[in-house]
């Protein structure tokens, strides 16, 4: 049963991840032995968070790329592809929120989260497939959001593409099916992670809490063991589903939890 979950000789590419749930997703596949080509902005975090990396025995690399422009995309995806000799696994997990209601909502801010939360997904994974297509089949990893089930109030660009990053990944299961490619789709919850910032303090983080049937706020490494599921041999019948990582939240009866 073990080696339903080995990820040996296996190569995997991580958008975001440099920090957050990135990072925590790209310390899984490597505990599970793959080697890792993190892509990120960043080139000083991503020195550190491949160093970690490295020191769970396995080959991590990193390059410093904007993938919501589709020629770094494609270049990132060439390079990891290139220094680890193969790609079979690609988490896209690049994303930034700017909030601000609907009525006041700037264009600026619209097209740079859509840019990157889910336009750039398309880029990397159309440079990918070609490289997974090789490997004999890979795996597709999205990274969406509670926000893909609910309706935010404060941010209506992070809200449209954390839904469409649900739809793009039925689509590309649905049309990749055939070339032995699952793509699923990983939902997080609360999170102790930059994206959320000072907001979890004080009076909402124990709102939080108490509306999570888990009890607890969620950190970056309850997303290790999914990741190496959705990334695993053991998933090979698992494709164009999205999974919440939340610890009950989108499901807390509201008689109870609240």
């Amino acid at each position: 049963m073990a080696g339903l979950f080995d990820l040996h000789g296996k190569a995997a590419l991580v958008t975001g991840g440099n920090r957050g749930i990135g990072l925590g997703i790209a310390r899984g596949l490597a505990g599970a032995g793959a080697e890792v080509g993190v892509v990120a902005r960043d080139q000083q975090q991503n020195a550190a968070a491949c160093a970690e990396l490295s020191a769970l025995g396995v080959k991590a690399m990193g390059v410093a790329a904007d993938v919501s422009a589709r020629v770094q995309a494609e270049a990132a995806v060439a390079e990891v592809a290139a220094a680890l000799g193969r790609l079979d696994i690609v988490v896209h997990c690049a994303g930034i929120s700017r909030g601000g209601r609907p009525p006041r909502h700037k264009e600026e801010d619209w097209d740079a989260v859509v840019d990157l939360n889910l336009k750039a997904a398309l880029f990397v994974v159309q440079a990918a497939h070609p490289h997974l297509v090789a490997a004999g089949g890979g795996k597709v990893i999205t990274i969406g959001s509670e926000f893909s089930i609910f309706g935010g109030v404060n941010n209506p660009g992070y809200v449209a593409s954390k839904g469409g990053i649900v739809q793009l990944t039925k689509g590309l299961a649905s049309a990749w099916g055939r070339d032995n490619i699952q793509v699923n789709c990983i939902l997080p919850g609360i999170i102790e992670t930059a994206l959320w910032g000072e907001v979890l303090q004080g009076g909402f983080r124990e709102t939080m809490v108490r509306r999570t049937p888990a009890g607890r706020i969620g950190t970056p490494d309850d997303h290790q063991g999914i990741a190496v599921f959705l990334a695993s041999a053991a998933s090979d019948f698992v494709t164009g589903q999205a999974i919440a990582v939340d610890g009950g939240f989108a499901i807390a009866d509201p008689l109870v939890f609240n």
